[in-house]
């Protein structure tokens, strides 16, 4: 108990030291610049103090929680006794697909659950008057960081090199943005970085380090990194795809409705 005090207090001190300027800066500005008094300045004396002490709980777990779950994880199913398939003592890549299909539900769950995402579903709803799903675009968007993970896992099993992947998906998100709707583009682009936020990037980088570290010939250095760039590529993708097969569907119901009129 006493070193989960000793740690927590460490990182709450690292916490405040990196809070400390966002504070200054904000309050130099209303106090100099605009020369006007705080609003509400005992709210907000609160609202920094939850800010920092939530802060702090939030990296002490990830150390403590998040961070070895994903490794122990990413470990355990890759462990050749658990993958068997053994040819002159090394495992195929497809042996892994236990790998896979958790790193897609995984990435599925926490995309999901990402209050970033939640946020501009939401927005995104409001400013369509509706005409935006908020769940249906969330659940379009974990899809694509489930086939990334999938994808992005399957690359560190293999060892090809990432370009090769970051390249491909740019070019088909640049081929996409072409004929996809022009008012779904920009949100297309933005559900890209809010997937990798607070409850996603955790478990991920944990499960590339885990993951690399595990699989014989392979550099945590080297290929741990990556999944969160799969990760923020593959919801654009998904989303144009998804605002390019509404619009395709709602042409052919208006040639269909025309043809039944004549």
């Amino acid at each position: 108990m006493m070193d989960f005090i000793i740690d927590f207090l460490l990182v709450l001190l690292y916490t405040l030291k990196d809070v400390l300027p966002i504070i200054v800066l904000i309050i130099f500005f209303q106090m100099v610049v605009l020369k006007q008094p705080i609003p509400h300045l005992k709210k907000v004396i609160v609202g920094w103090f939850y800010v920092v002490f939530g802060l702090a709980f939030f990296l002490i777990g990830l150390e403590k929680a998040l961070f070895p779950v994903g490794k122990i994880m990413a470990t355990q199913l890759s462990d050749p006794a658990f993958i068997g398939n053994l040819e002159n003592g090394e495992a195929n890549w497809w042996s892994y697909y236990w790998i896979y299909i958790f790193a897609a539900l995984i990435g599925f769950a926490t995309t999901i659950a990402e209050p970033s995402l939640i946020a501009v579903a939401l927005k995104a709803g409001e400013v369509s008057a509706g005409t935006i799903n908020q769940l249906g675009f969330r659940i379009t968007v974990a899809l694509g960081v489930a086939f990334a993970l999938a994808l992005g896992t399957f690359r560190i099993i293999t060892g090809t090199p990432l370009f090769i992947y970051i390249m491909a998906g740019y070019l088909i998100v640049i081929i996409q943005t072409i004929f996809a709707p022009r008012k779904l583009i920009a949100l297309a682009y933005d559900s890209g970085g809010v997937t990798t936020s607070t409850v996603t990037v955790p478990l991920v980088a944990a499960l590339g380090l885990g993951l690399s570290s595990a699989v014989p010939g392979r550099n945590p250095a080297v290929d741990g990194f990556g999944l969160i760039a799969f990760a923020s590529l593959f919801p654009i993708i998904t989303v144009l795809g998804y605002a390019q097969f509404m619009e395709l569907k709602i042409r052919l119901l208006k040639i269909k409705t025309s043809k039944n009129a004549i």
